[in-house]
């Protein structure tokens, strides 16, 4: 599955635009590139990463929770929250990296209000039960935000974590089937409720 196959399912599961998609189409690029391109001064610094490990842990739980481990691996076997960190430092905009960095705290914040604990200490089923109200608010907000009003932070978490696994080795060769050589192009193939969409095309 190509990028742009996966942008677009996942942008039907969640009735819109993925935030970003015009970027991660285009030219996902880092900070550091880019002021290079502006003919900024090369630094032999390393980069500072954009999460740390702790957060990178704890946005694979929540991506865990979002597509749990069941028949097939889930999102933590794919590491999503590596995947976050990069996508959202190289194809974000710097507004909507401030929201997600913030939306790390307001979901923190949202289940100490809600199970009178922080996430990684409730249990699956207060996760879940957090995590559907939080999709049910984003998706409420969708409804009547303008094109200048901010985006949502779980609406970002959400998409990257289904982008991020749907396009890993786990998630195109365990959850979907994948031939690695696809043959000749057959329009109508059998298919029967319950059985697996392809990741290959």
């Amino acid at each position: 599955m190509n990028r742009r196959d996966a942008l677009a399912r996942v942008a039907i599961l969640m009735g819109g635009a993925v935030i970003g998609g015009d970027y991660f189409l285009t030219s996902c690029s880092s900070p550091s590139e880019e002021k290079e391109k502006k003919g900024a001064a090369k630094t032999t610094k390393e980069e500072k990463p954009f999460l740390k490990q702790d957060q990178v842990a704890y946005l694979n739980e929540v991506g865990e929770t979002i597509l749990p481990t069941t028949a097939t691996p889930g999102a933590k076997a794919a590491d999503v929250g590596s995947f976050m960190a990069v996508m959202v430092r190289d194809c974000y905009k710097p507004e909507d990296q401030k929201i997600f960095l913030k939306g790390l705290d307001d979901l923190e914040q949202a289940s100490k209000k809600k199970n009178g604990k922080g996430f990684l200490e409730s249990d699956t089923a207060q996760r879940t039960a957090l995590l559907r109200a939080l999709d049910e608010e984003q998706k409420n907000y969708a409804k009547t935000k303008t094109l200048e009003a901010p985006n949502h932070y779980f609406r970002m978490i959400k998409e990257l974590t289904m982008l991020g696994y749907f396009t890993s080795e786990v998630g195109s060769t365990k959850a979907l089937r994948y031939l690695p050589v696809p043959g000749k192009y057959e329009g109508c193939v059998p298919y029967k409720k319950g059985d697996r969409a392809w990741a290959t095309t």
